[in-house]
């Protein structure tokens, strides 16, 4: 009986948005998806499961498997690949699922892949940029205001703060995190994590300052600016321990909640910090 009705909530569903969606006649699409006012170009391929918001076009040739829940407007181009099965020998088929949130832009050629695990999801925010052949692995979690260059790639548990920029071709070690408001530079090889409003750059990874620029775009007062130069010099350039570090930053600026990011990002970093 519950599923007779579900069966008949999702027919109604279907037929009370069914004028919104634009869908060319070449495209498939899965019965089971749900679409919400959404734009579907030539031979595109949308499989079991999804779900997909109001406003969200989906160009030509693009790819989108199994349990994908995506936003509302974003804008997907052609042949990028969405939700297909982890790059993991572990996957053994469970159910697992893509999300992505609302106002993306996703370019070609870009993938983002299934979790690992079962009910496992790969998250990406709003807001976002991936430019062409960038990709986002397994069990990835990406924020908001992310903009990640062409062939960025991101290795599997990947978590990524608001308001990173991660340049071209750019690879990121598995399990490692990238802080709020930090940048990296191009062809740089990310294997520990890189913490908040710093900029980074090269192979090695080094960290070289403060991303004085990045703070400025994004509204940050130059008080703020003035104690994050503080602690960026507490932590690098005084020849300090971490854990010295920590000490000297929680009693002298440990009210500011910039500090106590950077605190705590310091103190759950299991794979280390670049310095």
């Amino acid at each position: 009986m519950e599923k007779e009705q579900q069966k008949q909530n999702f027919s109604f569903h279907l037929k009370t948005n069914e004028m919104k969606n634009i869908i060319h006649p070449t495209a498939t699409v899965h019965p089971s998806t749900i679409l919400e006012g959404v734009e579907i170009g030539p031979y595109v391929f949308i499989g079991e499961g999804a779900f997909i918001g109001k406003g969200t076009v989906i160009k030509h040739h693009a790819y989108i498997e199994k349990w994908a829940h995506i936003g509302e407007k974003n804008v997907i181009y052609p042949f990028v690949v969405l939700s297909t099965p982890p790059q993991d020998i572990s996957y053994k088929g469970e159910k697992t699922y893509v999300r992505i949130g609302n106002n993306n832009i996703i370019r070609e050629f870009s993938t983002i892949h299934r979790a690992s695990g079962e009910g496992k999801t790969t998250y990406l925010g709003d807001n976002n940029y991936l430019m062409a052949y960038s990709h986002i692995a397994h069990n990835c979690n990406v924020g908001n205001h992310v903009a990640m260059a062409n062939c960025a790639s991101l290795a599997g548990h990947v978590k990524v703060e608001d308001y990173v920029i991660v340049g071209g071709l750019v690879g990121v070690h598995q399990f490692c995190r990238i802080g709020e408001s930090a940048i990296i530079g191009a062809c740089s090889k990310v294997v520990k994590d890189v913490l908040p409003f710093v900029k980074a750059d090269g192979h090695p990874l080094k960290v070289y300052g403060l991303n004085t620029i990045g703070l400025k775009r994004r509204g940050f007062p130059d008080e703020k600016i003035k104690f994050l130069k503080k602690a960026y010099k507490i932590i690098f350039r005084e020849n300090l321990m971490l854990k010295e570090a920590i000490e000297i930053l929680q009693k002298e600026m440990g009210e500011k909640d910039e500090i106590r990011k950077l605190v705590d990002f310091i103190k759950n970093s299991k794979r280390g910090i670049h310095k």
